[in-house]
Order: C-alpha cells, then sequence, then structure tokens
C-alpha cells in the first residue's frame, strides 16, 4: 500500500464521502543519477543564494513572486499563503455531471485513484459509483492540491472512482500559439479513400499490452550487464512489433497510398535539413553557453538570437 497524497470530504449532494487519493501512475524502470567521471561520488543539488553563492537552509527559504516590473519580487509568506486558499480547503463538493468521455485528453493533468476514508463511508461511495457508471456521467468539483486549487473529474474507472485534475482555460495553449499555420492542401478523392482504407485495416480496439517501453527494457539490461562486468551491443533496426494477419495487405495499401501522393511521398512529419531555418531556442541557449554569454537563461529565442551574433556565433 501507498500514503495517499489527499484525505479529505467529497460532497455528493449534501452526502459527505470521507475519501483519499493515491495516484493513479507510477514511472517504472532504471533511474539515472549522475556523478562525477572516474569517481564514485554523486552529484547534487542544493539551495544556494544567487548572490553569495552559499548554501541556504530550508527554514531560511520563502517564496516570492516577480512583480509587474523586471526583477522585482515579492515576498509571501506561509501565512499569507495559507490565507489564500479556499475556505474548506479540504473538501470536494459536486457541482454538477457531464456526459462521460466529454472531456478531451488535452484538459487531464493527473489523475488519482479514489478509496472511501473510512468503512462507513464504502455505502455512499458505490452509491455515488454505481449512479455515474449506469448514467455515463462524471462529476465536476475543484480540489486544492499540493498548494495549487485545479478543476477536477470524478467518474468510474476500474471499479473505482477516479479524480483527474484539470488544466485551467488559459493553461491551454492554442495551436497557433505554438506553431506555425498548417498549410491548406487539397485532397484527391482517391488518397482519401486509400488514407481511409488504411485507418480501417489497421482498427483495433485499445490493448495497452500490446506496447512494450523497449528502451526501459534495454536500459535495465545495460544496468544488469555492466553490474555482472557483461558487456552487451544494441544494433537499433525496424521497430519491434507482433507479426498479426493483415500485414501483407497494409503493406499494399500504404504502397498504393504512397504512390497517390505528389512525388510519391507517403504521409509524415516533416523532417526539416540541417542548417535550414531558424535556430530553436535549445540549440541558442547551447551556443551561448559555448559563447559564455551572460544572462542566457533569462533571455527568449529573440534575445538570445541577438546576443549570440553579437558574441560572434552566427
Amino acid at each position: 500500500m501507498v500514503n495517499p497524497v489527499w484525505v479529505g470530504t467529497l460532497m455528493f449532494g449534501e452526502v459527505p464521502i470521507g475519501v483519499r487519493l493515491y495516484s493513479a501512475r507510477e514511472r517504472r524502470g532504471p533511474v539515472l543519477h549522475q556523478f562525477e567521471r572516474g569517481t564514485a561520488d554523486r552529484i547534487r543539488y542544493v539551495r544556494v543564494n544567487e548572490r553569495t553563492g552559499e548554501e541556504v537552509p530550508a527554514e531560511k527559504i520563502v517564496r516570492g513572486a516577480r512583480t509587474a516590473l523586471e526583477d522585482e519580487y515579492v515576498v509571501l509568506e506561509p501565512e499569507e499563503l495559507e490565507a489564500l486558499l479556499p475556505h474548506g480547503s479540504r473538501t470536494m463538493r459536486i457541482e454538477g455531471f457531464v456526459s462521460a468521455g466529454s472531456v478531451g485528453p488535452l484538459w487531464y493533468a493527473s489523475t488519482y485513484y479514489m478509496a472511501p476514508r473510512d468503512p462507513a463511508d464504502a455505502r455512499p461511495y458505490r452509491l455515488l459509483h454505481s449512479a455515474l457508471d449506469r448514467s455515463r456521467r462524471a462529476g465536476t468539483a475543484t480540489v486544492v492540491l499540493r498548494d495549487r486549487e485545479s478543476p477536477v473529474l470524478i467518474e468510474p474507472t476500474r471499479g473505482v472512482l477516479a479524480a483527474s485534475t484539470l488544466w485551467w482555460p488559459d493553461e491551454v495553449r492554442a495551436p497557433d500559439d505554438v506553431m506555425p499555420p498548417v498549410p491548406y492542401t487539397a485532397l484527391g478523392r482517391e488518397e482519401l479513400a486509400l488514407a481511409s482504407e488504411l485507418v480501417a485495416s489497421l482498427s483495433a480496439d485499445w490493448d495497452p499490452a500490446r506496447y512494450e517501453d523497449s528502451y526501459g527494457r534495454r536500459l535495465t539490461e545495460l544496468v544488469r550487464a555492466k553490474a555482472e562486468e557483461e558487456t552487451i551491443v544494441h544494433r537499433p533496426g525496424e521497430p519491434e512489433r507482433p507479426h498479426r494477419a493483415g500485414d501483407a495487405a497494409d503493406g499494399a495499401l500504404q504502397e498504393a497510398l504512397r504512390r497517390s501522393l505528389p512525388h510519391g511521398r507517403a504521409p509524415g512529419p516533416r523532417q526539416p535539413s540541417r542548417g535550414q531555418g531558424r535556430r530553436t531556442k535549445r540549440e541558442l541557449l547551447r551556443r551561448a553557453s559555448e559563447l559564455e554569454v551572460p544572462g542566457r537563461s533569462k533571455m527568449n529565442r529573440e534575445e538570445l538570437e541577438e546576443a549570440v551574433a553579437r558574441a560572434g556565433g552566427r
């Protein structure tokens, strides 16, 4: 058993249900740490004063936020932050119900299993679970979790209730905010029919057991081999996937679709050539680091580009 991340009360109308939230996911596989090369010394991060470079104990650290003026901050005391929490921050009150599946995956942040807090809470808990399951509905509420208030969706899954925190509307970016517009292209009837036929031929029920974390498996094998002073060689090849009936037909469909497209190109992500187009912010940060550009971590992409150019990095 694991420790709950939140303990409180779920209000189903006027019926209080004591509940606990447990994280529904965990990362698996080896955890990679940092060491100084040639030694067994771990590299650890410490809290240091940016001006003096000296380590600061946890009890002396307070939180702050930037104001509208650049490089100006205000300090927020713990009691001030506590006073901002909504009344009844240990309570989730269901405010309404929406159709199951009406909230798209873009809105989901984290998901938790919800369990009754005490044996007396099991009956109203089961009542809510059954009502949502039969009506194919999900409850909407808000929750304060880890010093943050979030919308939450309560829905039945795997025989229990799950609570999924959601993003706020102003936190979900529009495509135009983060990527260039996709050029309009007129689609031919034949290629659209072939693409639809290919989708239909590859359609299947969702089965997570069909997927494997091949990188995680190879990393585990590498750690084991090095611990036992063995040597293994991984040669990248074709993606591993089980053979299934219809693969030959799928290949014929893909070849027909490839031939139907202009210049015989199959649909897929466009890979920009090296050296073409604008450099990414990550590339500019790497170059700025090589050139020891001061203040680079606080610059946006355009400022980095100018600073790198001035430092001789064009």
